[in-house]
């Protein structure tokens, strides 16, 4: 079972969420066991910096947006990475706070 799977049903149903995700590759935005509220999103507002929980190549992140081109998002970590392409049906939600 993904660690985003509550987070992301209830993204779906329009609730807002808060996890802690663990890890290191958001360090500097998000360090890992930081709590994090993450809250539906509407793709069309969504900007390059924006870090949303979404789901590249069946793994669950909670990543930024590096790129957008026209209904494409470039999602990658905040220590270079780059996880690759998505639509916006890949993007559940978007962080709007990070609470160390």
């Amino acid at each position: 079972m993904s660690w985003a799977r509550h987070a992301k049903d209830a993204l779906r149903r329009g609730e807002t969420v808060q996890i802690r995700p663990r890890g290191h590759s958001m360090r500097g935005k998000v360090n890992s066991g930081d709590l994090v509220t993450v809250e539906p999103c509407d793709p069309g507002t969504l900007n390059v910096g924006d870090i949303v929980l979404v789901r590249v190549r069946g793994t669950d992140y909670l990543h930024l947006i590096k790129a957008i081109d026209g209904e494409r998002f470039q999602i990658g970590n905040n220590r270079g990475g780059i996880n690759g392409w998505v639509r916006a049906g890949a993007i559940f939600g978007i962080a709007t706070r990070v609470e160390g």
